[in-house]
């Protein structure tokens, strides 16, 4: 059975720094495409940045140059750096693993405010 856990989630001071982490277990982790969404209250859920199981990486536009999604596979690891953050980055963030199917964590709240 397929199981995602988030951490390092927070109240951060806008233009603070925050890293997520995604725990993978009951996969082969290498062959899994890794992805962090977010949702934030009234929004739909969208794509914040995605790696490949070959290590590819797509990101939103609004977050280019600030997030970093990077993965370990020896550890069963997702990461996502997020610096500079803003007000508009508050949110539950959700790590999502993708093989065929698409499997989700419970999501980790974020919160950017003074």
């Amino acid at each position: 059975q397929v199981q995602l856990v988030e951490s390092g989630g927070g109240l951060v001071q806008p233009g603070g720094s925050l890293r997520l982490s995604c725990a993978a277990s009951g996969v082969i982790f290498s062959r899994y495409d890794m992805g962090w969404y977010r949702q934030a209250p009234g929004n739909q859920r969208e794509l914040v940045a995605a790696i490949t199981s070959g290590g590819s990486t797509n990101y939103a536009d609004s977050v280019k140059g600030r997030f970093t999604i990077s993965r370990d596979n020896a550890k069963k690891m997702v990461y996502l750096q997020m610096n500079t953050l803003k007000s508009e980055d508050t949110a539950v963030y959700y790590c999502k693993a993708n093989r065929f199917t698409d499997y989700w964590g419970q999501g980790t709240q974020v919160t950017v405010s003074s």
